[in-house]
């Protein structure tokens, strides 16, 4: 591959880092919101949930307007979107924003959802740049490194954060926040059509039926697989590091240190994942179980780890073993992303929006139901459905296989022609 394509995924990742600070920086803060505003775990879980929803709903239309404007417009838009939503966030009960706490609680729920409206082009934008930019033999790796960045964007969050937050409040450790996405918003509307790679049109998976690939079984229980990756996966990303301070009972810095751990490790984790993939596709497994292969090891022992994080009294092991159930379940998002592209070709943007939107849907449950588990059957329990939840969605994987999609594009392209596809 030229140096270029690359390129483009690098400015893809920092794209990823900056979305992931703006969603994350919330659950940093929250400890000092709940203390301000005088906000219980199931309110909390609600501001956590406000995202999801406008994460979720957009997911499709985010994606047909990647399809529509191409992946550079897009993210220029979105990014500037997280900046403003969060400059707004940050004067929530403050100076002219002054008001009841019933108020403040609207405030922060209709913010927090009007910005997860404008993050929701993020990934499919992402996933059709890297369709469009990138050949299928490196999609694994290209999809694991710009998901990678999200656990940079969430290991940078806590200690950076903290650090501001103790020093000079929660509101300036929003608007530090929010300074990559004003850079990433500039740098994809300086970006010019002509600077843009474009594979030919044999290496776009191009097919006659995109509807019928979406309405495939494959899809489905792609879509199905990836809900509950997202139920477990999001219950990391925004009460990991609650759990540790108001359930361990770590203090701010030490809990900013250790919840730190799984995006730190999920940094190696998922281009690991998408990499090993893609070399299990080239060799002799094959496509359909180069990609199952991933899902199910990292699902199935996300699953292992969540219920000894749950069960341990010592607050260490189970911060760690928790630590590792993240990376695990995040380590999959390479064969996800590679698989949905297999499945849906030119269409790789609306798919996109489909199978993120399932995501979404799950960690727009599992944020405001979690707390509402715990409080009825304690903490240990809440993780013990999250741990059966993973295990489960490694086991759909048993009826995904993307080479229904490559059957269906030989009867266009021969298939020869296919990357990876043999004569």
């Amino acid at each position: 591959m030229t140096r270029r394509p690359w390129m483009l995924v690098a400015l893809l990742s920092a794209t990823a880092t900056a979305s992931y600070l703006c969603r994350v920086n919330i659950s940093v803060t929250g400890a000092l919101l709940m203390n301000e505003f005088s906000l219980s775990q199931i309110q909390m879980g609600r501001i956590f949930s406000a995202f999801l929803l406008g994460y979720a709903l957009m997911q499709i239309p985010g994606g047909v307007l990647a399809d529509r404007w191409g992946a550079p417009r897009v993210l220029a838009g979105s990014a500037l979107w997280w900046v403003v939503g969060t400059v707004l966030l940050s004067a929530a009960g403050w100076g002219p924003f002054r008001g009841s706490a019933a108020g403040v609680l609207t405030a922060l729920l209709v913010l927090r959802f009007v910005i997860g409206v404008g993050e929701a082009p993020t990934f499919p934008a992402a996933a059709l740049g890297v369709s469009r930019w990138i050949p299928t033999e490196n999609q694994g790796r290209a999809n694991g490194i710009v998901i990678a960045a999200i656990g940079l964007g969430s290991a940078l969050a806590p200690p950076v954060l903290t650090a501001i937050m103790v020093r000079w409040g929660w509101r300036l450790a929003l608007l530090v926040s929010a300074l990559p996405a004003m850079v990433v918003a500039v740098a994809w509307r300086r970006l010019r059509n002509s600077e843009l790679p474009n594979l030919p049109l044999s290496l776009h998976k191009s097919t006659d039926q995109p509807l019928a690939s979406l309405r495939s079984a494959s899809f489905i229980l792609l879509t199905l697989s990836y809900t509950l990756q997202g139920y477990v996966g999001y219950i990391f990303v925004f009460w990991f590091y609650l759990y540790l301070v108001q359930v361990r009972h770590f203090d701010l810095l030490r809990s900013a240190a250790l919840s730190s751990l799984p995006w730190i490790l999920s940094i190696l984790s998922i281009p690991i994942g998408g990499m090993i993939s893609d070399r299990l596709v080239a060799g002799p497994l094959g496509l359909r179980w180069g990609r199952r292969a991933i899902p199910l090891f990292g699902l199935t022992f996300a699953g292992v780890f969540l219920t000894l994080g749950a069960r341990t009294g010592n607050p260490y092991l189970a911060a760690v073993s928790l630590a590792f159930a993240t990376a695990l379940v995040l380590s999959v998002e390479g064969p996800f992303w590679a698989t949905m592209m297999e499945i849906a070709g030119r269409r790789s943007g609306a798919a996109g929006g489909v199978m993120n939107m399932g995501s979404n849907i799950g960690g727009l449950i599992s944020p405001a139901l979690t707390p509402i588990l715990a409080n009825r059957m304690g903490w240990e329990n809440a993780l013990y459905v999250a741990a059966a939840l993973s295990v489960v969605g490694a086991l759909l994987w048993f009826g995904i296989s993307p080479t229904a999609a490559r059957v269906v594009r030989s009867k266009v392209l021969p298939l020869s022609t296919v990357p990876g596809g043999r004569p």
